[in-house]
């Protein structure tokens, strides 16, 4: 008799795979309108988020953001002095080269998309007209609107990765916070019961295109591809 393989059993949802909703409570979003300036009434740790967050008060209520590298609670930060202050939020064209930022806007007025992990931060490149050209940690240079706002500084968290992992439960729970499987395994390396790449025969794995309404039990081998086939040179 069958039983359900692993993605059957993420899709379908239980106690073992299900997200921790409490992890992701805070919405890392600043306002569309900012004015005047906030202050940090707190600094705190969050499960679901690879660095600390930081409570930012404002005259019209409150809002979350990644903390920077150096921000201490109680701190003003300015929404429209042009001083690259640390945790200042300032539109990119107001923001001197080589600056570091970061949770930076996609389109003016989203509130912050790029750059919100730990220890990552971009570097204000060039300025060619209404454009930001920024150096990523990818080291690929992105253009953005010059109306596009960003914050100054480095993410604080930084030095996450630097302890090692002594044991697997412990990686075990923090993947887990995040919803994330692991360990992972192969799938040719499974029993055929398990997977439909199982079994100690036809390791040779032939391309299998999913349908894009298809159950997770059956979203396996190529997920909605752009092409398939061996690429010509």
């Amino acid at each position: 008799m069958g039983k359900r393989i692993i993605q059957q059993a993420r899709g379908h949802g239980s106690f073992s795979y299900r997200v921790r909703r409490n992890a992701y409570r805070f919405r890392l979003k600043y306002p569309r309108e900012l004015k005047g300036e906030g202050t940090v009434i707190k600094l705190f740790n969050s499960a679901g988020h690879s660095a600390p967050l930081a409570k930012i008060k404002y005259e019209r209520g409150i809002f979350y953001i990644p903390a920077c590298k150096g921000i201490i609670e109680g701190q003003k930060i300015s929404f429209e002095e042009k001083e690259a202050k640390t945790g200042n939020i300032l539109k990119l064209k107001d923001i001197p080269l080589k600056t570091q930022v970061y949770d930076i806007e996609s389109n003016p007025g989203d509130g912050g998309v790029f750059i919100r992990t730990g220890g990552n931060y971009a570097v204000v490149n060039k300025i060619v007209g209404e454009n930001i050209f920024l150096l990523l940690p990818s080291k690929k240079e992105r253009k953005f609107n010059s109306n596009c706002r960003a914050i100054i500084g480095v993410i604080a968290g930084a030095g996450r990765l630097d302890k090692p992992v002594i044991k697997a439960g412990k990686k075990f729970h923090m993947k887990k916070s995040r919803n994330r499987l692991w360990p992972r395994t192969s799938a040719v390396k499974m029993n055929v019961i398990d997977h439909p790449f199982g079994s100690g025969r036809g390791k040779r794995i032939k391309s299998k295109i999913a349908k894009r309404n298809a159950p997770p039990g059956a979203r396996v081998g190529l997920i909605r591809p752009r092409r398939t086939g061996r690429k010509k040179r």
